[in-house]
């Protein structure tokens, strides 16, 4: 089933580190609120689906560095996509923290024009694919995305990717439980384009990612469902792990010999 575009949507996101066994009682708790999602993959254990995004940063790094020192206002550019299909779509994605808010704007274009974007070109109105939402937002989205990557002169650095299990209200986005396991962290290879990871370095991190998705209010079952299972709320920024796995914390002089800079 192709995947659906949601445009310019706010909500709050609060993520936990779970073990496998909290994981696999807590999913049976969600599952009395919520349904696997549309995606769930029911040859996979978990019913998970691969995700997979390809990161924008500077040089030196700077997105990496904004999240590491907990700057309240910050955002990332992204390249999200779930399999190497020629046809399946591609969203550019500009997620923008403010405070605890986090507001994700993005457009569904061709893989054409992710290569068009890629190589330096500006993809034009003629990439974007139909998907739901208003075409106007998905277009100043596309130009925005552009616009912001040329204002800080980013590059592709790395692709982040991982096994989601994902549940959501029937028919709404409006709250999202998600379960996130082998978090894995790869090098972007320019003359082979955007593509599905398939090996890199593995972030150590032997738990499952839980993250809870909502917009306005934190529902009363979620707050139950923290208290239940005496849970922390803690900063989980799989960007960032992958970074660090990958060695390029430090690494300006690293990504400029690789091409990118």
């Amino acid at each position: 089933m192709p995947f659906r575009q949601r445009l310019q949507y706010s909500r709050f996101e609060m993520k936990y580190l779970l073990s496998e066994a909290c994981a696999r009682n807590v999913r049976d708790f969600v599952s009395s609120y919520l349904d696997l999602d549309e995606h769930a993959d029911p040859n996979r254990p978990h019913c998970a689906y691969r995700v997979a995004s390809l990161y924008l940063d500077t040089t030196s790094l700077d997105l990496y560095g904004q999240t590491m020192c907990g700057a309240k206002n910050r955002f990332k550019l992204r390249i999200r996509f779930y399999d190497d299909l020629p046809e399946s779509p591609a969203f550019l994605e500009i997620k923008a923290r403010q405070a605890d808010v986090i507001c994700k704007d993005r457009a569904c274009v061709t893989r054409e024009g992710v290569r068009c974007l890629l190589q330096g070109g500006v993809p034009d109105d003629s990439y974007l694919m139909s998907h739901n939402g208003s075409a106007r937002a998905s277009a100043a989205v596309l130009r925005r995305f552009h616009q912001l990557g040329r204002s800080i002169q980013a590059r592709e650095v790395a692709y982040v990717s991982y096994l989601r299990e994902a549940y959501v209200l029937p028919d709404s986005n409006r709250v999202r439980v998600t379960f996130d396991r082998q978090l894995m962290g790869s090098l972007f290879d320019a003359e082979v384009g955007l593509e599905m990871p398939r090996d890199g370095t593995k972030v150590k991190l032997d738990k499952v990612i839980l993250e809870l998705k909502f917009n306005d209010r934190f529902p009363d079952w979620m707050r139950a469902l923290v208290q239940t299972f005496n849970i922390q709320r803690r900063s989980v920024p799989k960007y960032c792990y992958c970074i660090q796995a990958l060695g390029l914390r430090s690494s300006r002089r690293r990504i400029a010999a690789r091409g990118i800079a």
